[in-house]
């Protein structure tokens, strides 16, 4: 590994280890998992949806509060200004998500149909696997903390 190529991945590192900035991405992330889990739930009892409509649905909205709540407090100090980075953020938010959301469904279809988990739990555990990717992800890529 090159010194240069070496040092950018210690910077990564030392950035993805600040702890307010994680425990401040686990505050957001339960609240966007509360609105997922709550929209899923809704969903699935109350209208004729599929799960995986429905987790679509759910997965979206708690994808757009988690963004705002983000923006605005946990990576505040990160990134332009204006209505255009803001934009890009967002879509590089979701694209970065979206891997997250295939982990959940992947871990949600596994646990409902091959072992009989009632789909709440399944989701919640789909959540916690994805979770770290997420927050590493937002971070570096969304948000780039590293170039602090």
């Amino acid at each position: 590994m090159s010194k240069s190529l070496s040092e950018a991945v210690r910077t990564r590192i030392r950035a993805l280890r600040s702890t307010a900035r994680f425990s401040q991405f686990v505050g957001v992330g339960t609240v966007g998992a509360t609105v997922d889990n709550v929209v899923l739930f809704l969903l699935v009892q109350r209208t004729g949806l599929g799960l995986a409509w429905a987790k679509l649905i759910a997965w979206e909205l708690g994808i757009v509060v988690i963004f705002v709540i983000n923006e605005q407090w946990t990576f505040s100090s990160h990134g332009e200004d204006g209505i255009g980075p803001l934009g890009r953020r967002f879509i590089r938010s979701n694209a970065v998500r979206f891997g997250g959301l295939l982990v959940t469904l992947a871990v949600l279809t596994v646990l409902t149909e091959q072992f009989g988990v009632w789909f709440m739990a399944a989701n919640v555990i789909g959540i916690a696997v994805g979770f770290f990717v997420n927050y590493t992800c937002e971070s570096l890529y969304t948000w780039q903390v590293h170039q602090e």
